[in-house]
């Protein structure tokens, strides 16, 4: 219950966040496809928004009456699971100054750090060491094997494939699936993004994962999906730990991400293509320039290799 209290409530404040005075908002489904949510939980937001006074609730017409306010959300607290307080605490100590291959990891002190047991923050260091950055060793320790330029590449090479794969199924979706809506959506949350960019620029890694993920699920393949939560994971807690040039590199990728939905929209297989790769190649060469070593050569030779 507590987990999914939790999903409601994040939930709650992104689709609070985006919402405009006498706007129409969609149907449950399309909602709950645009949070990813099920249509239960987009049901249960519609009558808190209701019940708060933000929108008039009419049978099938909903209309926004006024703008939110800071009162109108959850505590940031309220609203991050306990899987997500232990990957912060996990993906922060990794990729800091002093993490070095051959670091240790140990269960309790994790645990002890986070106020929490050792059997939840053993089930997720066992989950992520599957992708190879971390190892198990007795008496509850783990070693870190080390971010380098070499796992870096692995991890972009096999998010290409993925997504090139994504992209092409989304392409042919059929036009009443929900997933357009969602795009559309997001389209918009990129367009707000920009227009009050000197202050929100930090909001874009967030955006970002919401994007991709939208693509990602388009596959309908299980596989992809799971893997995806790793990818997820290193890519976005990578791009807020290397903060040099983060207004510079965020707008670029909204331009990039326009082009890619732009894309989409056209169902065009050869435009997506193009445009998947151009945003993937950026986001590899982001990737390798934030690893803490001098990675420059390795950058300038592979960074190009998706647009072949």
């Amino acid at each position: 219950m507590a987990r999914q209290n939790t999903l409601f409530k994040d939930a709650y404040n992104r689709y609070v966040a985006g919402l405009k005075p006498d706007a129409a908002l969609p149907t449950e489904p399309e909602i709950a496809a645009e949070l990813g949510i099920s249509r239960s939980t987009a049901r249960a937001i519609l009558l808190r928004l209701s019940d708060a006074g933000i929108i008039r609730w009419n049978k099938r017409e909903k209309i926004v009456l006024r703008q939110p306010t800071e009162a109108d959300f959850f505590p940031e607290e309220e609203t991050n699971s306990l899987h997500d307080i232990i990957e912060r605490s996990f993906m922060l100590r990794i990729l800091s100054d002093e993490a070095q291959p051959g670091m240790q990891i140990n269960e309790l002190e994790l645990a002890r750090e986070i106020g929490t047991g050792t059997s939840v923050v053993r089930e997720f260091l066992i989950r992520f060491s599957r992708f190879g950055l971390i190892e198990k060793r007795p008496n509850s320790h783990w070693i870190l094997k080390g971010f380098t330029s070499e796992f870096a590449l692995e991890l972009a090479e096999v998010r290409e494939m993925f997504e090139l794969h994504s992209a092409t199924e989304f392409g042919r979706l059929p036009a009443e699936h929900p997933a357009w809506t969602a795009l559309a959506a997001i389209k918009q949350a990129h367009y707000d993004l920009q227009d009050d960019f000197d202050k929100r620029y930090r909001d874009f890694s967030q955006l970002d994962e919401r994007f991709h993920l939208l693509i990602h699920r388009a596959s309908n393949n299980r596989f992809i999906a799971d893997f995806y939560d790793a990818i997820a994971i290193v890519f976005h807690y990578h791009y807020q730990w290397n903060k040099a040039f983060a207004r510079e590199r965020n707008s670029r990728a909204i331009v990039e991400h326009l082009d890619y939905i732009e894309a989409l929209q056209s169902r065009d297989p050869a435009r997506i293509d193009r445009a998947c790769r151009t945003h993937l190649a950026s986001a590899r060469q982001t990737l390798l320039q934030s690893i803490p070593q001098n990675t420059s050569e390795v950058v300038n030779s592979n960074a190009q290799n998706i647009r072949a």
